[in-house]
């Protein structure tokens, strides 16, 4: 195992370090890693430069504003990273909007670090990207052994989901919602996760970023269930938001409206962390459209039916 002092700047990296058995081994994290909560005293590497407090609206011009300007939406603490004195950075260049971006990191730390510091980056769009990630980040820790171990616990947990609906012929059409203004439908791992949980997703491609949508859109695909899984938002901070969506022209003669499928889930924690827990999202996709077929236990606190 490793003895190597790791700092991650990714919230899906630290939870994969921990599940490699690697969390002793940690010596910072970002401002956005929380879980598990074991590491939230450990110091915070990076800052954001978005004030909290703003609608999804103003978080999205907030965030073009600052990357027309050639900014970063982040902030690297180089000071916090040189007394770490780490080996290993762990970032993304994934999306310049979600983490701090790899380009950053090695323009923040070029020169500044007294010891050589290998810097890994990830960039995961699939199921099998991810699990790519854990064997990269077990590479270069000296933990393959355990990385070989945790991927196939979670293949396993991906393989009762696929053999539990191979007969399923009528896929409901699902719409993963992934902003509410402007309105975006989840891209990368999400298509390939709903497929997975036995539905068809609609307007995002498997492997493809988040794409921008209209309501019209939505409006003509009138999905069978509709999750909505904000970037980074909480289940109630969605919540605070869900009459962006309520007062849309046409939403209730929505099919998932009318039938009671409209859901909220927890994108923080799960849909948008592509780590470990990423098949915990898959399962919550599964409770979701398949009820009656799957009680995994995340109802309540991964995600919610939304009563209108």
């Amino acid at each position: 195992m490793s003895a190597k002092k790791i700092v991650s700047l990714l919230p899906a990296a630290t939870e994969i370090i921990c599940a490699l058995g690697l969390e002793q081994d940690l010596v910072g994290r970002s401002h956005e890693c929380d879980y598990p909560e074991s590491i939230t005293s450990l110091p915070v590497c990076t800052e954001a430069h978005i004030p909290e407090g703003l609608s999804s609206a103003a978080i999205d011009s907030k965030v073009k504003e600052i990357l027309a300007d050639a900014l970063s939406v982040y902030e690297v603490k180089r000071e916090v990273i040189k007394e770490l004195a780490p080996d290993v950075v762990i970032t993304q260049a994934q999306c310049e909007a979600c983490a701090v971006s790899l380009p950053e990191v090695e323009q923040a730390l070029a020169g500044y670090l007294d010891k050589p510091t290998e810097i890994i980056s990830l960039q995961p769009n699939s199921l099998n990207g991810v699990f790519s990630d854990i064997e990269n980040i077990a590479q270069s820790l000296d933990a393959t052994a355990a990385a070989t171990q945790l991927i196939e616990d979670l293949q396993e947990r991906v393989d009762i989901i696929r053999h539990k609906l191979k007969f399923i012929e009528n896929k409901p059409t699902v719409a993963c919602i992934e902003w509410l203004e402007p309105m975006m439908i989840s891209g990368n791992w999400i298509p390939e996760l709903v497929s997975i949980a036995g539905g068809t997703p609609v307007l995002a491609q498997a492997g493809k970023h988040s794409p921008y949508v209209e309501w019209t859109d939505i409006q003509l695909q009138d999905p069978e269930v509709i999750v909505l899984m904000p970037c980074g938002f909480s289940i109630q901070r969605t919540m605070q938001e869900i009459d962006l969506l309520l007062q849309k022209p046409g939403f209730a003669d929505l099919k998932a409206i009318k039938n009671n499928r409209l859901y909220i889930a927890d994108g923080n924690q799960y849909f948008n962390r592509p780590g470990p827990r990423i098949v915990d999202s898959l399962e919550i996709l599964a409770e979701i459209i398949y009820p009656k077929q799957f009680i995994f236990g995340y109802e309540g606190s991964g995600w919610i039916k939304f009563a209108l």
